[in-house]
């Protein structure tokens, strides 16, 4: 997922999207235990997307913080 992506979903669609990837990367580490993983590139991708994701979120709730200070 690229970071223009991630920067058109609002708050709610990115939460709700971390916590789908999050099972998801822990369904692809039962099946990488299990050795029916075929593409193990996939476990390092999907913690990426998460944390880029929740990147996100956290400067959004920063600069809305920030703008609540100037005000």
């Amino acid at each position: 997922m690229k970071m223009y992506e991630i920067r058109e979903m609002t708050n709610d669609e990115l939460k709700k999207r971390i916590i789908e990837e999050e099972n998801n990367l822990m369904d692809l580490r039962f099946q990488n235990a299990l050795k029916s993983l075929a593409n193990t590139a996939k476990i390092k991708m999907t913690k990426k997307d998460i944390a880029r994701m929740k990147t996100e979120l956290k400067l959004r709730e920063l600069n809305l913080s920030k703008q609540e200070n100037n005000k």
